[in-house]
């Protein structure tokens, strides 16, 4: 059995000309492997390619060339084996008002083709938190309850990869815990997970590795500590006994004074040394109450990589 849930290979997407609009590259030749049992994380900025490439992955736009493998099932050879092996919790819910959620969960599993018998209905409601609400009208739900219930569809046919859309988008802190407890269980119980986020704290926090996606292209991919390592820039903030303007700062170093007096000194740690920016500081006079430092977070890694 291959190590990967998914192998993507030179896929592109380009959208026809219309009336209205030019024809328009969507990805271009994009190469992705999500390894077995991960966190793979999907980030870029609006318009990056993320939606095409996960509508793509649901087959519900049909790629212009390139290949892909969903646990181990090639696409076009074998279309329902891999639609089998995903599930998709999608960002938009688009849920019958007139359904039920165990209605709801039903019918996505007999579209899935799961027997009644070993379908779990029960059990997913248990698992999203609505049980109590099994046998309500969905028109009737919460925003955050219809959330769950799309987690709950993309598990109905026990998907070996589950992907999920922005699925913390304007949800309470409650329900974006209570999410993040069933991911990380599915995960423990081994099944790959694809997060797609405007979160960065979120795919920091939660993800092995992390591909950006930007016009298109996969501009990077890799594990999300060495991401986090590929900035050099570190700072150290300084709290003064006395309120302190900062002092002259050589080249290389740049600094600000926060508004509760705190200096902040923004450095290289290639080119210069933490007890560098000490002496700087004691030499000016300035005495030291506190110091800590900053390391950068994967929104700067984001938008360096991003800002072309």
């Amino acid at each position: 059995m291959a190590d990967n849930a998914l192998e993507i290979t030179g896929l592109r997407k380009t959208y026809a000309a219309t009336k209205r609009t030019e024809a328009k590259t969507a990805l271009n030749g994009v190469d992705l492997v999500v390894p077995r049992g991960s966190i793979f994380g999907l980030l870029g900025p609006n318009g990056a390619g993320k939606s095409t490439l996960i509508n793509i992955l649901a087959g519900l736009v049909t790629k212009t060339e390139g290949s892909v493998r969903i646990w181990g099932f090639d696409q076009d050879e074998n279309p329902r084996q891999s639609r089998a092996s995903i599930g998709i919790m999608p960002q938009e819910p688009n849920l019958d008002p007139f359904f039920t959620p165990r209605g709801s969960l039903d019918v996505q599993a007999g579209l899935y083709g799961v027997p009644k018998s070993q379908r779990r209905t029960d059990e997913l409601l248990e698992l999203t938190g609505l049980s109590d609400k099994g046998d309500a009208y969905a028109r009737s739900l919460s925003g955050g309850m219809r959330r769950r219930l799309l987690l709950g569809k993309a598990l109905v046919h026990s998907p070996q990869i589950l992907v999920l859309d922005e699925p913390t988008a304007g949800v309470d802190i409650e329900l974006r815990n209570m999410l993040w407890q069933h991911v990380r269980r599915l995960n423990d119980e081994g099944m790959t997970i694809i997060l797609t986020t405007h979160y960065l704290e979120e795919a920091e926090q939660m993800c092995d590795q992390i591909a950006i996606i930007n016009h298109g292209n996969v501009i990077a991919n890799d594990t999300t500590a060495n991401l986090l390592g590929q900035l050099d820039a570190k700072t150290m903030v300084i709290t003064p006994d006395m309120p302190s303007d900062l002092p002259a700062l050589p080249a290389g170093i740049s600094g600000v004074k926060h508004d509760n007096g705190a200096l902040a000194f923004t450095y290289n740690t290639s080119k210069t040394r933490a007890d560098e920016i000490l002496s700087l500081v004691q030499n000016a006079g300035i005495s030291i109450k506190d110091v800590r430092t900053q390391q950068p977070d994967l929104e700067d890694v984001f938008l360096d990589l991003t800002r072309s």
